[in-house]
Formats: structure tokens, sequence, C-alpha cells
């Protein structure tokens, strides 16, 4: 098993791919590649599906092309020259997998309203093949049709609803400032009143924390320095599967299967490690529900909640909830890994964000619920973050309608993607789209599918107020304790390895605001 030093992975030459609902060419050499004016067509003429321009008539040789020039890291730098190239569509197939491209915010709306009554996402094979090979249930992440809405349909009114969102805030608040009291710790123990570190690993294990706590009800002691064997194996196997997920993106996961392949005989190990840590939190929940008489006293976490409500099998729940937690780790941990380092480089808006958040503490009076509605320019900074650095590259639909799209038709059955990265450095969406502003989210200018970290429309992400509320209670905290600062004339771009991560280790100096503790 693979232990995790850190998020940060070392390069791999295997294809990659992108996430969508938890979301050819050389490398480029800025890490703020420019998006070129889109082209317009003036005519009112309809081209043929087969007149998008693009690579698309040979998927082998585009395949063989896209790993020459090392492109399964560089996807979100390869689709950017792409657009600069073909325009605002282009068609591309690599090996079996075929789509069209697009980066205009109108042409989303287009997308997302012709997604159908069952809208459907890029499939990821590898995860439904070791459900189909173990006999488990698919959660909504990986369902489609009736099943999957009905199942979405009962877990918006205990995941994403925004009344919900008051359990979940005391949860993570706890986790929030057992994580500042680490800091603290840490910065005691490096006897220069600052800890100069590699967040990735801390970050992971608060991400961690804080998805168990809202969805099983339970911690996993993880801000403290010695780990149970059980968590730090959980964590080997998140890690192991995103790790193994990426060669079976474009190489077909039942021909891995069928000989045997190590990176398929790993994946099963690790989904195997998750599945039966749910196992375990289920065992725990069924136990102490035995124990409770009526009502539990406080929010028992997701999973409790929705066994009592008694409307999915708990074979149904056990799915979706595993995918809510396997989903949902490196994704915020590293949202928050990009957002620290871009306070690391804007001091000032750092002192500004610190002003809101001492504003809200004082209007609020300490609730932290009352003071989450008062945060926005804290809000536009993970907003600006999902731009620059979108955890998924690309957003996916399979149409399921007939669409025109800059004068071309798109047939039903189509898999569509929305360029997110390409978007955020578009300077027709957005003005200097190179600077990192999050007061730009504040304006009153349109922001007309222009947000769309979490996706979008009944398929957005199912654990959005999770991570929402997480990742927020996590910036308070630490804007309230420390000063973020970064290595001079350092900066780190970005590599694609099924998420967006920094191609480096990102050092990061926390120094307490009120002295040492």
């Amino acid at each position: 098993m693979m232990a995790r030093l850190s998020v940060w992975r070392s390069p791999v030459t295997v294809p990659l791919s992108w996430i969508g609902e938890l979301t050819t060419g050389v490398r480029c050499s800025s890490s703020m590649p420019i998006v070129r004016p889109a082209y317009s067509d003036s005519s009112s003429i309809i081209r043929s599906f087969s007149e998008i321009p693009g690579l698309w008539k040979n998927g082998m040789a585009n395949l063989y092309h896209f790993w020459k020039l090392d492109g399964f890291r560089n996807l979100h730098h390869i689709m950017v020259q792409n657009f600069n190239t073909f325009g605002p569509i282009y068609r591309e197939k690599i090996g079996h997998y075929e789509s069209v491209n697009i980066i205009n915010p109108e042409d989303a709306a287009i997308l997302f309203k012709a997604e159908g009554h069952y809208p459907k996402r890029l499939k990821v094979e590898a995860w439904t093949l070791y459900r189909d090979y173990r006999n488990r249930k698919y959660g909504v992440l990986l369902k489609n049709g009736e099943d999957w809405r009905s199942n979405r349909l009962i877990l918006n009114k205990e995941v994403i609803c925004p009344k919900v969102l008051g359990n979940f805030v005391p949860l993570l608040e706890e986790v929030g400032q057992d994580f500042v009291a680490r800091v603290h710790k840490k910065i005691k123990q490096s006897g220069q009143n600052k800890w100069t570190t590699d967040l990735s690993q801390e970050l992971f294990k608060y991400a961690l924390e804080s998805v168990s706590s809202v969805l099983y009800g339970e911690r996993l002691g993880l801000m403290l320095d010695y780990i149970d064997p059980d968590a730090q194996h959980f964590i080997d196997c998140i890690t192991l599967m995103f790790k193994t997920t990426s060669p079976m993106l474009f190489i077909p996961p039942a021909l891995l299967r069928k000989i045997g392949a190590k990176v398929w005989q790993d994946h099963v190990e690790a989904w195997d490690g998750i599945f039966h840590q749910a196992d375990h939190c289920i065992y725990n929940i069924y136990r102490e529900l035995r124990k409770e008489s009526g009502t539990p006293k406080k929010y028992p976490g997701v999973l409790a909640s929705l066994l009592m409500l008694d409307k999915l099998s708990i074979e149904d729940i056990k799915a979706s909830i595993t995918e809510l937690m396997a989903g949902g780790v490196d994704t915020t941990s590293i949202t928050l890994l990009w957002t620290l380092y871009e306070l690391a480089r804007h001091p000032k808006l750092q002192d500004e964000l610190r002003a809101e958040v001492a504003a809200a503490r004082a209007e609020s009076q300490g609730d932290m619920q009352e003071m989450l509605k008062r945060i926005p320019l804290v809000k536009g900074a993970l907003k600006e973050t999902l731009r620059l650095h979108p955890v998924a590259v690309s957003l996916q639909r399979y149409i399921a309608e007939d669409i025109i799209i800059q004068n071309y038709h798109i047939p039903a059955g189509t898999l569509v993607q929305l360029g997110l990265y390409a978007m955020g450095r578009d300077p027709k969406v957005f003005s200097r789209p190179e600077q990192y502003q999050p007061s730009r989210w504040l304006r009153t200018e349109t922001h007309y599918f222009r947000s769309l970290g979490f996706g979008f429309g009944p398929r957005q992400c199912l654990g959005r107020r999770i991570a929402e509320a997480e990742m927020q209670i996590f910036l308070i905290h630490m804007l309230e304790n420390f000063r973020v600062e970064k290595q001079r004339h350092v900066e780190v771009k970005s590599t694609f390895e099924l998420i967006l991560l920094p191609e480096k280790p990102i050092l990061l100096t926390l120094k307490p605001l009120h002295g040492s503790r």
C-alpha cells in the first residue's frame, strides 16, 4: 500500500481525465495561458456535426500524439491551446474517448438547458467496473435515469438543501478549531514563532476529518499527532483510488482487468478499503442508534439521518455516502491549498479578508452560522480560486436533445464539455484573467454561467454545501489566527492528474497574529 506523504504526486506517463459531479499541444511556458478572442460566424447557416473543427478523425493516432507530447499531465493547457487554434468550439477524439468542447458562458447555458430530465455526465468506467466486479450498488455519482433521480431527490433534502447547513456548521467549526490548535502546537515546537511546511498532507487530513464528521457523525482523530492505523489505511486507500483511476480513463479498465494489470488490482484493493471503512462506520452508527431512545440529542451525521429516514435501502445509502466521502477530500484540500497560496501572494488582500472576518464576528456575536452570511469577500476568494485553479478542468454532459452551438448542429447523445480552466483564463469572459481578484465576484457585472466550480443544475456536486461551509470556516479560523507567507520568487504551476494539482510542493509559512501560545 502506498503511504500518503503529500497530496502532491510525482508525474506519471499514463492517460488522465477529469471529475465533474463530488467537478493537443506541447506544455505551455506560462501558468496563465491566454485564450485568443473566439471566432464568430455572423451567418445564420447551420453547419453539420462533421464540419466542427478539431482533431476527431483518427482517435488512436491522436492518442499516440497526445502521449508523445506529455498531454496527460497538461490536459488543461492543451484545451486552452485547442480553443486558441480552433475557436470557441472544437471536436476531439483521443483513443475511444470523443467529445465536443465549448468555452463561452452563453454556450454553456445552451448545453445545460439540453441536459434533459435525467442529466448524464462522463462515466468513470473504472469505478463502475469495480462495483460490478464486487456486486456493489452504484451511488448517485454513478447512477443514471430514474434510479438516479429518485435517490438524488431524497439525498438533496439531507445534504444540499440550504436548511441543513445549520446541522453541519457546529461539526465543521469543531474541526476548524482543532486545526488551529494543531498549527499553534507546530509553531511552538518549531521554536521560531513560525511554521514553514508543505501543508498538503495537513489539509488532506483536515478535509477528511471534516467530511467524516458530517457524513458519519464520527471523528477519525486526524488532528492528533498519532493517527490510528485504520484511519491511515483509509487515507492510503483514497490516495491509491485516485492514482489508479487516472490510467483507466483512456485505456479501457475491462482490458486491464482481463490481463490482470497491477493498476486494476491496486484499484480494487483501494475501493475495498474505502468500502470497509463505510461498513465499519455503519456498524458503529447502528450500535449507537440502538442505544438511543427517541430522537438523538445532537445531529448524528448524514448517514444516521438517512438510516432513520428509512427512504433508501442501506446499500443505496452506503454507496452514495462512500462516493461523497471518497470524492470530497482531495477536492476541498487542494482548493484550500491553492487559496492559501494565492493569499500568501497577496498580503494586502489577506488584510482585507481579515478585516471582513473581524467585522462579521462582531456583528454576529460569534455565531458561526451568522458569520457565514457576512463574508462575501471570503466567498469571493474561494470562487476566484476555483476560477484560476478549478478542481475539474471541464464539466461534461451527454445532451438529451439536438442543439445548435456556434452555428453547428450537435446531435442528441453527444458528450459536450465546457472547458472550465480555459474559460477562467479567457479575457473575453474575465477582465485581467491572470490576476487574482476576489472583488470581481462582488461587482454588479453579470456572473451568468461563469462560476461553475461545483457544476450546475440537478447534477451539481451533491457535497456542495458541506464543501463550501468547510472551506469558509477554515479560512475564517486561519485569517483570525495566522498570517500566511510564501517563498519569495517561487511561483507554482499546475499539473493535471485526475484533478488539477500543484506541479511541485507548495511551501508556506504560518505566523501567529497574536504572539506565541
